[in-house]
Order: structure tokens, then sequence, then C-alpha cells
């Protein structure tokens, strides 16, 4: 039986798909992939997630029971080990489809190649801060040679199909858009939302602690938003939710410029969604963005947006209608159109409705997982059609006298 394809035994079961992350912590990403497993129909797909370095307790927010997680323990740095633990994990569970998930986990699509998996997707959700503008030489090589062994490229905006075409080269028969969507039942406004209501006005943002999302920049634009709107005739505040490497400097940062009664840093949160629904604004700050999945809870959440023009923002916020747009590292103009928000309560209220709208219309969960299963189904009946072709030339030339 050990010449019997992966994915061809106990073809009464389930597919198994082999989810490949760098980390499962608290993200967009992470949900995003919750959401997906706990949706793709259960009597066609089974899942797995493999951590390269670990899994936190965020691995909670996967609902169904029968997804195992398993951790590599990959340390910083390029590690053979690795590869060699992931080749022998994959031959043991024979998985039909690996996804993996942005670059850090690229190059692990050759592995699951060489243990025998028949189908390899790479999905690219947006960059890191190492390569904020996507012209990061060795990234970009490692993608280009990388085009043979995948079946599929899936960018999760416009603006990143039309980088993998053209600065990356990716065949167009081998890129796959599925947009990200949002669960419109757990992130919904609050029910006594009100546009003028009293206490604090809350300009909160949600991501990893992160250079590529700009939080220096909001802070910055936050302090000009003081010296226009101070107290005690009005109560600013700002919220910045998540953990990541720069964490402990925006603290520190906070402190010394005596903000730390107007800036709340709780770090990660479990529950963002009831988090969310006490901003009055929501503002992303960052440099490079594709589809952030944050900004679709924000707007299922009935806030309006003040973000950068950048990636595939402009694609999901309507300029003057759910939100405002500027370009980045433009700390006044952000200031600016944060302002307009504070002065203009109906407009406040206005767009957030029509966010929520433009959320539940064209950016939901539903459309992602049904775009996820139509690859998976499509590229496994592909493979299973090649694989019986082989088979039945096989036979006919045993059977040849």
């Amino acid at each position: 039986m050990e010449d019997t394809p992966i994915g061809a035994r106990e073809s009464a079961k389930p597919h198994l798909v082999v989810h490949l992350v760098y980390s499962f912590g608290h993200g967009g990403l992470q949900t995003l992939l919750a959401q997906c497993i706990d949706r793709l129909p259960a009597a066609q797909y089974r899942h797995a997630v493999v951590c390269l370095t670990k899994k936190t307790e965020n691995s909670a927010i996967v609902g169904r029971a029968d997804t195992v997680f398993y951790e590599l323990g990959k340390p910083p740095g390029n590690d053979l080990s690795t590869h060699v633990k992931l080749w022998k994990l994959l031959r043991q569970l024979r998985p039909a489809v690996v996804h993996t998930y942005n670059v850090g986990t690229l190059e692990y699509s050759l592995t699951a190649t060489l243990a025998g998996v028949p189908v390899r997707i790479h999905a690219e959700h947006g960059r890191d801060s190492v390569e904020i503008n996507g012209k990061h030489a060795r990234y970009n090589l490692l993608r280009r040679l990388l085009i043979p062994v995948l079946d599929a490229y899936v960018p999760v905006s416009a603006d990143l199909a039309q980088w993998l075409r053209a600065t990356i080269r990716v065949p167009e028969r081998k890129i796959t858009s599925v947009t990200n969507g949002v669960d419109v039942v757990r992130y919904s406004p609050p029910r006594t939302a009100s546009a003028v209501g009293p206490g604090p006005f809350w300009i909160g943002t949600v991501g990893r602690a992160d250079r590529i999302k700009n939080h220096v920049g909001l802070l910055d634009s936050f302090q000009l938003l003081l010296e226009r709107f101070p107290p005690p005739q009005h109560d600013l505040r700002l919220a910045i939710i998540g953990d990541g490497p720069v964490l402990e400097m925006l603290r520190e940062l906070v402190a010394f410029r005596g903000l730390s009664n107007k800036v709340w840093l709780p770090g990660a949160r479990s529950d963002v969604a009831d988090v969310i629904r006490g901003f009055s604004v929501f503002a992303l700050p960052s440099l490079s963005e594709a589809t952030p999945v944050v900004l679709l809870e924000a707007m299922a959440s009935g806030l309006p947006v003040v973000a950068t023009r950048v990636g595939g923002v402009p694609d999901l916020v309507l300029e003057n209608r759910t939100g405002l747009l500027v370009e980045p590292s433009d700390p006044t103009a952000f200031a600016d159109a944060i302002a307009t928000y504070v002065l203009d309560g109906e407009m406040r209220q206005r767009h957030g409705i029509a966010g929520r709208a433009h959320i539940e219309a064209a950016y939901s969960i539903d459309a992602t997982v049904a775009g996820y299963a139509a690859l998976y189904t499509l590229h496994l009946s592909q493979k299973l059609r090649r694989a019986s072709r082989r088979a039945r030339d096989v036979r006919a030339r045993m059977n040849a006298p």
C-alpha cells in the first residue's frame, strides 16, 4: 500500500486539507481561517492546522472539534530540520491539499510536493514590514521559482492579483482571487448606537503591533486632534488593540508623551467584536494592506472608517460614503479626516450604516467559503482525473500482448 498516492486512501472519508501558517495567534488571517474551517462542508473536507512555530490559546476559535493542530517549533532563520519534520508529518497525514499562507510558509510548498501531496495552494493575504512595497527581490524570486509546484496562487485583493501578474509573472491560469469575508452576525452594530451620545469619543484600531501598521503615525495624528479638541470640552481617546514586536515601544512612547490617560494599549484581545462596538470611528493608518479582515469587521459593526489609500483598501472603503481615505504617512491629513467625524455626528452615523450595508452585500464570509470550496474541488477533480487516466494507461500497457 505504500505506493498509494496521498489523498487516495480511504476515499469514503472527506478530503484532508492541511493549512500551513507561521503561527496561530490573534489576527485577521487566523480569524478568517477559523471561520472557513468551521463553514466548509464537513462531508467534503476535514482539516489540520500546522504552525511552523507555535500555536496559542487562540486556536480555540476553531469550532470544529475534529480539527487538529500541530506545532513544528521552527527556530528563527533558515532551518532544514523544519522541512524534514513537515515532510514526515505530511507522509503520516496524507492530505489531499496543502494550503500555505503568506510568504513565511511559501517555501514549504516544495516540501509538500516532495511528500506527494496532490494539490498545493498558496494564499497572499498581505505583506509584512520587510516587503512593504512588494519589491523584495529574494521573496519575489522565491514566489517565481515555486510557480511550477503550485496549482494556484490566491490573492485576496485586486491589488495583490495585479502584483502577482505584473511583478511575479504568475500565469493567469494559476491565479484565483478569493476576497476576504466577515461573519456579519458576530460583527454587528450595537443595538443602542447613537451618533451624538455622551461619553468619550473613541478612535480605535485593531491589528498586529508592527511597523507596517504605522501606529506611531496614528499617535501623531491623535496628538494633533487633542490640540484641536482639548478637554474638558472634548474627551478624545485612542485604542490600539493587538500584540506584536513594537507594542512595548508604543507603550513607552505613549508614556513619554504623557498620553497614558488617553491611550489604551491592552495587547491582544479575544473579545474584539465587543471592543469594536465601543469605538466611535475606526482608524487604519497602515503603510500597506490587502483586504484587511479587521476593516471588514469594523464596517460590519457599523463604524465609519478613516484609512490610508493603500492596497485593496480603496476597493473596500467607498470614499465619502462609508469612510474617508488619505494618503499614507500624512498625520495631519489623517487627523483632519477623523476631525470630520468628531464634528459631524450625523455623517458618522450615515457612513456607518452605509458601511454595514456594503459589507452585507459584497463581503460575506459565506462567499469566501464558497470560493475556497470551489478552488479545492476544481484542483482535486483535475488531479483525480489525471491519476485515473494514468492508471488506465498502466493497465493497458500491462495487458498489451
